[in-house]
């Protein structure tokens, strides 16, 4: 009896759980993709989207140091390359905090501007490019460089900066207001 009062228990809770799951994905807007922990809506603009994130709260803050934040709410459409936290953690000891420094803005909004292409470049529009440049495409960014998109797999797109570090993208497409956010794993550096 009590075991199967317990097993009774435990099933109502799982199926309580799991209603609350659907319950709240049947909430989020369509197109609607979750990064660091927080939605983020189709509907919101670029920099109001990746303030919510807890993955990204170096990025946002290097972004408002580098008076960029009026630039990426502005009507785009942008493909922000955006690295988590890792990855600026993983930059050589000191390297963030000297970008941050007020007489390094110059060089912070290169590297930021860097992780930026103009126009709406999704994961599909990325990866038939790379198929039409039979392996490899040419991403101009906004600071004026180049970033070489390639596959890793069927469905694995690696960036490549100018000096040759990679950076592998783990959540595609989240659609924004004014154009598309690609998280990606490594901080990418123009020469």
């Amino acid at each position: 009896m009590k075991k199967t009062f317990f097993s009774l228990a435990v099933a109502v809770l799982l199926s309580a759980a799991a209603t609350t799951s659907v319950s709240a994905q049947a909430m989020m807007t369509p197109g609607t993709v979750m990064v660091g922990g927080m939605a983020m809506y189709p509907s919101k603009d670029i920099v109001t989207n990746a303030v919510n994130s807890k993955d990204h709260t170096t990025l946002v803050a290097a972004v408002k140091a580098a008076g960029l934040v009026e630039t990426l709410q502005g009507k785009g459409p942008f493909t922000v390359f955006a690295p988590v936290n890792d990855a600026f953690e993983n930059l050589p000891a000191g390297t963030v905090e000297t970008l941050l420094k007020p007489e390094n803005k110059a060089t912070l909004t290169k590297v930021l501007t860097y992780h930026v292409v103009a126009g709406n470049m999704t994961a599909d529009k990325i990866m038939s490019a790379i198929k039409a440049g039979k392996g490899k495409a040419s991403l101009k960014t906004v600071s004026g460089g180049t970033l070489t998109a390639m596959m890793n797999g069927a469905h694995n797109v690696v960036l490549t900066d100018e000096s040759g570090n990679t950076a592998s993208i783990s959540t595609y497409d989240v659609k924004q207001s004014n154009g598309v956010i690609h998280v990606i794993d490594k901080v990418l550096l123009p020469k």
